[in-house]
C-alpha cells in the first residue's frame, strides 16, 4: 500500500489541491499546506518510491532563495503599476466622458448605446487593463441609461459584463503579464500576439450587436432626438479626420525626406497629425469659432488623450523604447496628469488607487509564494514528468492537446480565479506544449482568451459579480425622466452573459484554428531560399596565387632569385651555409 501511494504521489498531490479550491479554500494557503504537507509525507515514503521521490529535509533550505526569485520578479512589477493606472483612470472620469460622447456618436442608430459599451470597454481595456474598473465604471455610468431609453436587460447586462472582460486579453493586460512571466516568454511580445485577437474579439462582439439590433429591434432602440445634447454632426467629424490624414502624408513626406528611418517617420507623422487636429478641436472650442460641430469637438478632445497615453505604454513598448514595467510606469504617470487635467485628482482618489493597488498586489505575491512551495514538493515527486506524459499521450497531437487543455481550463475557470489558473495550471501545461512544438507565445493568447470566459460564465462570473454589485437590486426613480424603474435581477445578469460566452468559445476555436493571428509578433518570415550570401573579393584569393597578399610582394620560387622587380623576398639560405 505504501509503495502505492508513494508511486503515485503526483496525481494524489494534485487532486488534494483541486478538492481544497473547490471547498472555497484560499488558494495561496491550499497551495502552500499541500505543498508542505506533501513535502512531509515524500521525504518519509521516498525509500519506498523506488526512485520517484527526490525529497529530503535539506531541500526546504532552498525556500528562502524560490520566495526572493518571486520577490525579486522585475516583470511582475509591472502589475501594481498597471493596476494603479487602471483605478486612477477610473476615478479620473474618463470613462463617463468616453460613453457620453460615444454614445450620443452612435445614438441615431439601433444599439448605439450597446456599440458604444463595447468601444468604450476596448479603449478602456487598453489603458487599464483591470477587468474589475471597466466593469464597475460603465456599469454605474451606462446601465441607467441604457435602461431609462428601453433597452432589454439582458441585452444591456450582458454587453457591459462582455466588453468590461476585454481588458482580460487587450494589451496591456494583467493576466498576460503573469501568463508571459509562468511561460518564460517576453511580455511585449505576448502584448503583440495578443492584440489582434483582442481586436477581433471586440468586431465580433460588435458584429453580435448588429445582428440582434435586426432580429430583435425593439431590445436596443435609437437615442431619442432630445437626448442626444450634442446635436449631429458626423460629416465636421470626417473632413476633421480627412485633414489630419492629409497632414500625416505630408508630414510622412517631409520626414522620410530629411532622413528619418521609415518607422520613426510614421510614427512621428502620425503624431504630428493627432497633435494638429487636437489643438484645433480645443481652440475652436475655446474661441468659439465653430468651424467644427460641437459633436466633432467633444469626440475628438475626448478621445485623444487616451489614445495618447495607449501609445505611451503600448507604443513605447512594442517599439523596443521601454520595458512594460517602465511603460507600466509611465502609465500610472499619464493616469495622474489626466486626472489632474480633468480636476479629479485629490488626496483620496491616489489614497483609494493605493490601497487596491496594494491588496491586489500582496494577493499575487502570496498566490506565488504558494505556488513555489507547491512546485518544490510537486518537482520533488516528478509530478512535472507525470503530467507530460499524460497530455503528450492525448491523440490529435497538437491539436488534441490545445481542445483537451481548453476544455480543462474552461471547467476550471468556473470555480478558480484567473491568477490562481495562471499560477497553477499554466506551469503544469508549458512543459508539455513545448514539447509538442507549440508556440508558447501562442498557447498563452488561447489560454488568455479561455480565461477570459472566467469572468463571465454564471455562477461564479467575476464580471456578473462586479455588475451585480452596482446594478439595482430595488425599484428607483430615474433622475432624467422621474419614472419608476425596476430593478435588475440575477437571473437577467446571467443570461445575458450566455451568449457572449459562446462567442469568447468560438474566438478560442478562431484563435487554434488561424495562429497568423497571433504569430505575427515574430516578424516578417524570411524564406531561407531567398538568401543569398556575397563574400568580398580579397586580395590572393582570386585564383592569382599568392600574389598582392596583405599588400607583399609575390614570394620568389625556391633557391630562385628575387623577381625582376627587385621587389620579393630574398631566397632562404642553404642548410649549413654561413
Amino acid at each position: 500500500m505504501l509503495e502505492l501511494i508513494a508511486q503515485n504521489m503526483a496525481p494524489i498531490m494534485f487532486v488534494s489541491l483541486i478538492v481544497f479550491l473547490l471547498i472555497g479554500y484560499p488558494a495561496a494557503f491550499a497551495l502552500a499546506a499541500n505543498g508542505l504537507f506533501f513535502f512531509v509525507i515524500g521525504v518519509e515514503l521516498s525509500g519506498y518510491s523506488g526512485g520517484a521521490i527526490n525529497l529530503s529535509w535539506p531541500l526546504l533550505s532552498a525556500m528562502p532563495e524560490r520566495f526572493w526569485g518571486v520577490l525579486s520578479n522585475e516583470t511582475l512589477l509591472a502589475i501594481p503599476f498597471f493596476t494603479f493606472m487602471g483605478i486612477v483612470l477610473e476615478k479620473s472620469g474618463m470613462a463617463e466622458d468616453l460613453l457620453d460622447t460615444i454614445g450620443q456618436l452612435f445614438g441615431p442608430v439601433r444599439g448605439g448605446l450597446a456599440y458604444a459599451v463595447i468601444i468604450v470597454g476596448a479603449l478602456l481595456a487598453a489603458t487599464t487593463g483591470v477587468v474589475a474598473a471597466s466593469v464597475i465604471a460603465m456599469g454605474l455610468i451606462s446601465l441607467p441609461i441604457m435602461l431609462r431609453y428601453g433597452y432589454d436587460r439582458k441585452v444591456a447586462t450582458g454587453v457591459i459584463a462582455a466588453s468590461g472582460t476585454l481588458a482580460q486579453i487587450i494589451p496591456p493586460s494583467l493576466v498576460l503579464i503573469v501568463l508571459a512571466d509562468q511561460l518564460g516568454r517576453s511580455v511585449g511580445d505576448m502584448y503583440k500576439g495578443a492584440m489582434i485577437p483582442g481586436l477581433v474579439l471586440t468586431g465580433i462582439y460588435l458584429g453580435y450587436v448588429a445582428l440582434m439590433s435586426i432580429i430583435r429591434p425593439h431590445s436596443m432602440p435609437a437615442l431619442p432626438k432630445e437626448a442626444r445634447t450634442l446635436g449631429s454632426g458626423v460629416t465636421s467629424l470626417v473632413v476633421a479626420l480627412v485633414g489630419a490624414g492629409v497632414i500625416y502624408y505630408l508630414g510622412l513626406a517631409y520626414f522620410e525626406k530629411t532622413g528619418s528611418s521609415v518607422n520613426n517617420a510614421e510614427i512621428l507623422a502620425a503624431g504630428v497629425a493627432v497633435i494638429a487636429i487636437y489643438i484645433v478641436a480645443v481652440l475652436d472650442k475655446a474661441l468659439k469659432t465653430n468651424v467644427m460641430s460641437r459633436l466633432a469637438q467633444q469626440v475628438v478632445i475626448v478621445l485623444i488623450p487616451p489614445l495618447a497615453l495607449i501609445f505611451l505604454v503600448l507604443g513605447t513598448i512594442f517599439l523596443g523604447v521601454a520595458t512594460p514595467t517602465e511603460g507600466g510606469a509611465m502609465g500610472a504617470v499619464g493616469a495622474i496628469v489626466l486626472s489632474a487635467i480633468k480636476k479629479r485628482l485629490s488626496y483620496q482618489v491616489v489614497r483609494d488607487a493605493l490601497a487596491a493597488t496594494t491588496r491586489l498586489s500582496a494577493f499575487v505575491l502570496f498566490i506565488l509564494l504558494g505556488a513555489r512551495m507547491f512546485s518544490l514538493t510537486f518537482y520533488g515527486v516528478n509530478g512535472q514528468i507525470w503530467v507530460e506524459h499524460l497530455l503528450t499521450s492525448l491523440p490529435g497531437g497538437q491539436l488534441g492537446f490545445l481542445i483537451v487543455v481548453s476544455l480543462l481550463v474552461f471547467f476550471l475557470a468556473f470555480f478558480l480565479d484567473f491568477f490562481e489558473l495562471a499560477f497553477i495550471i499554466v506551469p503544469l501545461l508549458a512543459p508539455a506544449a513545448e514539447k509538442l512544438g507549440i508556440d508558447l507565445i501562442w498557447f498563452g493568447v488561447i489560454l488568455g482568451v479561455n480565461m477570459q470566459t472566467s469572468f463571465m460564465h454564471p455562477p461564479f462570473g467575476f464580471a456578473l459579480f462586479y455588475l451585480r454589485s452596482v446594478a439595482a437590486k430595488v425599484p428607483y426613480i430615474d433622475k432624467v425622466t422621474g419614472k419608476k424603474m425596476e430593478p435588475v435581477k440575477t437571473s437577467q445578469i446571467y443570461w445575458g452573459a450566455i451568449p457572449f460566452v459562446f462567442i469568447q468559445i468560438a474566438m478560442i476555436a478562431i484563435v487554434i484554428a488561424f495562429p497568423g493571428m497571433v504569430m505575427h509578433y515574430k516578424g516578417k518570415v524570411v524564406d531561407p531560399s531567398t538568401v543569398e550570401i556575397k563574400l568580398p573579393t580579397m586580395p590572393g584569393l582570386d585564383g592569382s596565387g599568392l600574389g598582392g597578399l596583405g599588400g607583399l610582394p609575390p614570394l620568389a620560387p625556391p633557391g630562385g632569385a628575387p623577381s625582376s622587380d627587385g621587389g620579393g623576398l630574398p631566397p632562404l639560405p642553404a642548410p649549413g651555409s654561413n
